[in-house]
């Protein structure tokens, strides 16, 4: 694959000399001409002098990614193996827990290869990849895996299609199919994945340290509202946690069989619990309709929804997403307030909060928050990659 040297504006390349890896398209001093994804990128300043290499990719706001500060540095099946190696130390304490056995091997910029993450699922592992730049890798970077680690089957999740949709296919890569739902552990909990199945598995990996929270602290004889709820894998923590009731409220309609296999491979009542095909904004109408309250609200809504009535923007309309839970929140109950979308930070996040509790004219305590865990590392100079942002909320 050819090299070709790209020119950095001054703004972006001071910041990239600090360790930004995304190469941006607003950075470039003139469009990339002729340029294949998978091309090897030598990015240089306004002065011609080494910032690092990269490859292009085209992904959300991006160009391609810088992976090395070392010139000389081949991006080969080597420098991929070093990478994954490094990696994999790093989780050595997850590998070691029996009471969890699904988490994050690799992730992206954090481990040092924007656009890959790779997801360990009790001896199975998903490789997604976020743009055809590193996709043209994945022979070097299959390899590299098949050296350092020992696996059932491989499984990969295509999503750089249109906006980063995820392109419709087999997704089994190598080893032995394995047999669908596959039961992992997380913190002792049970979930039901399928990784051949779309573009999600049935659970969030990143939410591992709340669902354990949730569990432990937070759930005990409480009736509890879980929102966007997806294969409801909060309500299965809050649960076990002694909740007294959930209810697990999503549009779409194979929540509900899901849910209710989450609940059934943890050998929880499922028919005790209430789960609701409805939009989230028309069942808080009906909670109100009816009076319902709730002692714990756990919104978990993604960062862009669209249904027949509702078009929801966590960036624009999380304020209002939270007065309608204050609403339908018992005095003294907790409102658990968290958002995957990258574009604002956790300050930002908080003013959301404050807004919403000031048009609703209560009072409010923070009693503790939360970004990605550990095995979702990030590097403090690409803060969009740190997004998650939980906040426990009391309403007093």
């Amino acid at each position: 694959m050819t090299e070709l040297t790209i020119e950095i504006n001054k703004r972006s390349s001071n910041k990239m000399k600090q360790g930004f890896p995304l190469i941006e398209q607003a950075a470039l001093t003139k469009s990339i001409q002729n340029a294949e994804e998978g091309s090897i990128l030598r990015v240089v300043d306004e002065f011609g002098s080494f910032i690092g290499k990269g490859y292009y990719g085209k992904q959300n706001k991006g160009v391609g990614w810088i992976l090395t500060k070392d010139p000389s540095e081949q991006i080969d099946q080597r420098f991929f193996e070093n990478r994954i190696q490094t990696a994999l130390k790093s989780r050595k304490r997850l590998f070691e827990d029996s009471t969890t056995t699904a988490f994050r091997l690799f992730n992206g910029e954090g481990d040092g290869i924007g656009g890959l993450t790779v997801d360990y699922f009790d001896g199975y592992y998903v490789c997604t990849w976020y743009s055809e730049g590193i996709y043209h890798f994945r022979h070097d970077i299959y390899e590299a895996l098949n050296r350092v680690v020992t696996f059932k089957a491989i499984y990969e999740k295509k999503r750089f299609a249109n906006q980063g949709q995820y392109v419709e296919d087999d997704d089994f890569v190598m080893g032995e199919r394995g047999e669908f739902p596959l039961i992992v552990k997380e913190n002792g909990m049970n979930f039901a994945v399928y990784l051949n199945d779309g573009p999600m598995v049935g659970v969030f990996l990143d939410q591992r340290d709340v669902r354990r929270r949730i569990r432990d602290e937070y759930a005990m004889g409480k009736d509890v509202l879980n929102t966007f709820s997806y294969t409801g894998a909060f309500s299965v923590a809050a649960a076990l946690g002694g909740a007294v009731k959930t209810t697990s409220v999503d549009l779409a309609k194979r929540s509900l069989p899901k849910t209710i296999e989450q609940f059934s491979v943890n050998e929880i009542d499922y028919e005790a619990q209430d789960m609701i095909v409805m939009d989230v904004f028309n069942y808080f109408k009906f909670a109100k309709k009816k009076g319902k309250s709730f002692d714990l609200v756990i919104l978990d809504p993604p960062s862009f929804a669209r249904s027949k009535k509702h078009t929801f923007s966590a960036a624009k309309d999380y304020t209002g997403l939270l007065q309608e839970a204050i609403a339908i929140t018992e005095k003294n109950g907790v409102i658990i307030a968290s958002t995957n979308c990258s574009t604002f930070s956790m300050e930002k996040f908080h003013t959301f909060i404050e807004e919403a509790f000031k048009k609703e004219k209560t009072k409010y305590q923070i009693l503790e928050e939360y970004t990605l865990p550990e095995d979702f590392r990030t590097t403090k100079s690409f803060r969009e990659g740190n997004y998650l942002k939980v906040v426990f909320i009391k309403k007093k």
